[in-house]
């Protein structure tokens, strides 16, 4: 059997409904199929035009890059392309493959495809970027397509940007973005991560080194300007859940956006991103069978009334993992791995627990703003507390200032549910992070912890002073206590004092500890207290 031309074109249209060659000098040389209803001009009207004129401007330098890329016997595409002309409600999309055919003078053979997908014209943000590769894992599980991801730096193109005209800032700007888009899935899933810093999702395909001479060149950066791409690819696929990749990869992207290594050697960055998403990988696992497990531990630190003497109010609860190290990283990551509130129920389990253990115990939890707006987190409460009256009354709650409350409103019909039962609700490290006036404004709330920077200047005086003696007397006015935090040695004590805070927490009353302790500094031995010893570079609280 023949493979006549007839043959041929029907193969073609199978999957393109319109064909273009452009020639070495970038005009469009041939054209066939249904280009009136694609692109609104006659297959005759194309020829002779240059091919930039076919697509839309936002668009072009995707395009120039994809061709520009091309080797001999090359492909490039599938990527998603507007065309000329119809920008606005009723713009064409068309997704356009690019094949370079040897011993053809330089053309390249062309295919374009309707499209009913929203074009992404530029590079995405972090969210958004992180929305689209969730759509794209989700289809490569459905299709068995392999994609990966593709961490780059560009170190020293933002100070390339210092040096040129805005002209031609510009111009290198919209090289970057082509480059990376005509490497990315579908022409739209590359993002500017900030800091010289991007990423790319693609079809798996060929090694690191091949991507990072293609951007070389795509780029078009002088040697001598001091610009190379650094890269790491990961794949996206596996066996792992969906669900599961993408909080591994957002975490890993945190941590390669926070710490990322100006100036490191490629091989440094390379590991570094390679050993933090393969950590993160074993790290979802590992924590969530902790948390299910409750293989953890519950240290306790007391908190004390300096209106009644510096005697003991109530502890607050810590949890450790493994060691006496700072939880904050594993918080952290609960956190970004939505395992956050199935570790602060369990945390919670435990507290009331130990409150039933012991009638004499008032003990605090900590819960962080993610979890405080989970109606299933309230109910389990709830329901603790109906199995166990006897804990009435010495319960509180700390929520944590680590992750932001995104709905005020529903966090603070929460808060009012929890203290109907009565538990006392305590807003920690406000001054800090996400806390701020807005949550003492439209929370219902029993006392503010003040954040421990404050309260170490405060001994010293100056705008610290100032500010807990305003927060204070604003506090009292709306009925809500002060609990001030690391306080650490005398000088402190007597500056909080001062200032009129009711409560205080630090080493100088005690250390966190597996069983509670009394506090160990009253009104009766101050001047006899030794505060106890604080590890280098401990840091109490939460996390």
């Amino acid at each position: 059997m023949s493979l006549s031309p007839q043959r041929l074109l029907g193969f073609a249209f199978a999957s393109a409904d319109l064909l273009l060659e452009i020639t070495a000098e970038g005009k469009i040389g041939f054209a066939i199929g249904a280009s009136e209803a694609l692109s609104g001009s006659a297959e005759t009207a194309l020829v002779g035009r240059a091919w930039r004129d076919f697509i839309d401007p936002r668009d072009r330098p995707m395009v120039e890059a994809l061709l520009s890329g091309l080797k001999d016997g090359g492909r490039g595409g599938p990527v998603v392309v507007t065309l000329a002309g119809s920008a606005g409600a009723s713009e064409r999309a068309a997704s356009f493959t690019a094949f370079r055919m040897p011993g053809n003078d330089g053309a390249v053979s062309c295919a374009f495809s309707r499209a009913a997908a929203k074009v992404m014209h530029g590079l995405h943000d972090k969210r958004s970027f992180e929305a689209a590769t969730a759509a794209l894992i989700e289809t490569a599980k459905a299709t068995g397509q392999e994609l990966e991801l593709a961490l780059i730096e560009l170190g020293g193109l933002g100070a390339l940007r210092k040096l040129l005209s805005p002209e031609a800032s510009k111009d290198l700007d919209d090289r970057v973005t082509g480059a990376l888009r005509a490497q990315s899935h579908g022409g739209g899933a590359a993002a500017d991560l900030g800091h010289d810093r991007f990423a790319v999702v693609r079809n798996k395909g060929d090694g690191v080194e091949a991507l990072v001479q293609r951007l070389i060149k795509l780029v078009a950066i002088d040697p001598k300007h001091g610009v190379a791409p650094q890269v790491r690819a990961m794949s996206l696929g596996g066996d792992a859940a969906s669900g599961q990749v993408l909080r591994a990869l957002r975490f890993s992207l945190d941590n390669f956006i926070k710490d990322g290594m100006d100036g490191a050697p490629s091989a440094t960055l390379n590991e570094a991103v390679s050993r933090s998403v393969q950590r993160t990988l074993v790290e979802v696992g590992a924590l969530g069978q902790a948390v299910n497990e409750k293989r953890f531990r519950l240290v306790y630190q007391p908190v004390v009334d300096l209106k009644a003497n510096a005697a003991l109010h109530h502890h607050e609860v810590l949890v450790r993992f493994g060691d006496n190290a700072s939880p904050f990283p594993m918080i952290r990551m609960a956190e970004e791995l939505d395992l956050i509130e199935a570790l602060d129920i369990a945390v919670v389990e435990q507290t009331v627990a130990k409150l039933t253990a012991d009638p004499t115990l008032k003990l605090a939890a900590n819960i962080s703003g993610r979890t405080i707006v989970s109606s299933a987190f309230v109910a389990a409460v709830k329901a603790m507390l109906v199995k166990t009256p006897a804990v009435s009354g010495r319960l509180l709650f700390e929520i944590t200032e680590s992750a932001a409350i995104d709905d005020l409103a529903l966090a603070d019909r929460h808060l009012k549910a929890l203290r109907s039962e009565g538990c006392l609700i305590c807003l920690d490290d406000f001054g800090a992070g996400a806390a701020s006036l807005a949550y003492l404004q439209q929370l219902t709330l029993d006392i503010v912890k003040i954040d421990g920077r404050y309260i170490r200047e405060l001994q010293h005086g100056g705008r610290e002073s100032t500010f807990i003696r305003h927060l204070v007397t604003m506090c009292a006015e709306l009925g809500v206590k002060t609990l001030a935090e690391m306080v650490e040695n005398t000088n402190a004590e007597e500056a909080v004092r001062r200032a009129g805070v009711d409560y205080a927490q630090g080493w100088f009353y005690g250390a966190p500890t597996d069983i509670p302790q009394q506090p160990t500094a009253t009104a009766d031995n101050l001047g006899h207290v030794k505060p106890a010893a604080r590890r280098k570079g401990s840091v109490e609280g939460w996390g």
